[in-house]
């Protein structure tokens, strides 16, 4: 968009100087040969009304010589004298005017046209000049006005791909462009909107497995009772009816496992020093800015089956939440476990309160006047791709991601195909 902008833009500047900077400059061309013919008019006129009030006295030649420009020639010609002439010998090119003057007399200025060709290099100069500065000015004009243009609207695009992957962030920056700005207003509700959305989706699916859960048990423990029932119908139609609930058990993990599935579906392989040396980065000059330090400690090697964005997004808000509750130097780990990869973000500063630990994950809850978002975020993030995110310990504070670790036939499906080789 910045170069279709900028194109339209400088096509305009450069239609308008080709129709103005063209008609000016062959003007100002013959602006200054009309003013030439008019200054040697003039000093014609000047001459006659010297010649008239002489009568038949003759004039003084340095008189004339010095009413006449530079590398110029008079000519007075009358009937009863023989022409007379001042000034040069001759002019080459002349640019001359005449005037006639008594009873059938002529007289005649002639001055080199290169005289007037000079002046009128340097105002049609002049004029380049000017129309070379309108299109300078209204290139950096079309450069600023592409740049503020596309550049929100390429924050806004990538801001919309970020809510399609699960961040659902807002964003404070605004443009000074009202329309623009309503756009990212409109895209920070629906992020809020699509979170609280998500998140009621999540506990309600929850909260349903869990009852479901609990019901099944209890109904599989009154058919073990009934499967040792002394008549032999009964303990028949029992074990049937066991069998239908151990049915019913698999069918409801297959659903759950095919949701998480679902909300995973943009998950990958994702090289974890790689995308935490990405997302840590950003934060380490507002860390230094508050005389804090960085530190990672992330070994290279290990893949994650998690979705890039959704991770950086995820450890972003936890070094956020270091920043503005914690204290000391902000550490960032990562190592294999048992059955997953964890990523641990902990710092030097008091803590979590005993009252805010079994709600620091739910929105709105925090320690200070900060907004409670970020790790209700983070949480969302990391649980959309399967994985979890807890808090491992409270004083100094631990928060520790449990990442799922990447397949083999993932790591191979997104390996690059091998080139074929030709014949031998």
């Amino acid at each position: 968009m910045r170069r279709r902008i900028l194109v339209s833009t400088l096509l305009t500047v450069a239609v308008t100087a080709l129709f103005l900077g063209g008609p000016l400059a062959l003007a100002t061309w013959q602006l200054v040969e009309d003013f030439t013919r008019a200054e040697l008019t003039q000093r014609l006129e000047q001459l006659t009304g010297r010649l008239e009030d002489a009568g038949d006295r003759p004039l003084d030649p340095r008189v004339i010589e010095l009413a006449i420009p530079a590398n110029s020639r008079l000519t007075i010609e009358t009937p009863a004298r023989p022409p007379q002439s001042f000034g040069v010998a001759g002019v080459a090119d002349p640019v001359q005017e005449s005037l006639p003057f008594g009873p059938r007399g002529t007289i005649t200025l002639a001055q080199p046209r290169e005289v007037m060709r000079a002046q009128q290099t340097q105002v049609v100069g002049v004029v380049v000049l000017l129309v070379g500065f309108s299109v300078t000015v209204g290139t950096a004009v079309a450069i600023y006005t592409a740049r503020r243009l596309s550049d929100p609207l390429r924050d806004l695009a990538a801001r919309a791909a970020r809510l399609g992957a699960g961040d659902f962030r807002r964003a404070p920056a605004r443009y000074d462009i009202a329309e623009l700005d309503r756009v990212s207003e409109v895209l920070d509700s629906s992020a809020s909107a699509l979170s609280q959305l998500l998140q009621r989706e999540r506990s309600l699916v929850g909260d349903v497995s869990h009852q479901l859960r609990s019901r099944i048990t209890a109904l599989q423990l009154r058919l073990d009772e009934l499967s040792t029932h002394p008549d032999p119908e009964a303990r028949r139609e029992a074990l049937a009816a066991l069998e239908q609930t151990e049915r019913l058990t698999g069918v409801l993990d297959d659903l759950l496992e095919s949701a998480r599935a679902a909300r995973a579906a943009g998950a990958e392989p994702v090289e974890l020093a790689e995308a935490i040396t990405e997302a840590a980065e950003e934060w380490r000059e507002p860390l230094h800015a508050a005389g804090r330090s960085l530190r990672l400690r992330v070994p290279a090697g290990m893949l994650a089956r998690i979705t890039g964005a959704r991770l950086r997004e995820a450890i972003g808000a936890l070094v956020d939440n270091a920043l503005q509750h914690g204290d000391g130097t902000v550490t960032v780990t990562a190592r294999k476990g048992d059955n997953a990869l964890l990523v641990e973000v902990s710092d030097n500063g008091p803590g979590v309160p005993e009252e805010l630990v079994p709600h620091v994950f739910d929105r709105g809850v925090s320690a200070q006047s900060s907004t409670g978002l970020g790790l209700a975020l983070a949480r969302t993030l990391i649980e959309a791709d399967g994985g979890r995110l807890e808090l491992y310990r409270a004083r100094p504070p631990v928060f520790r991601l449990y990442l799922p670790t990447a397949r083999t036939d993932d790591v191979a499906s997104s390996a690059p195909p091998a080139a074929a080789s030709g014949p031998r």
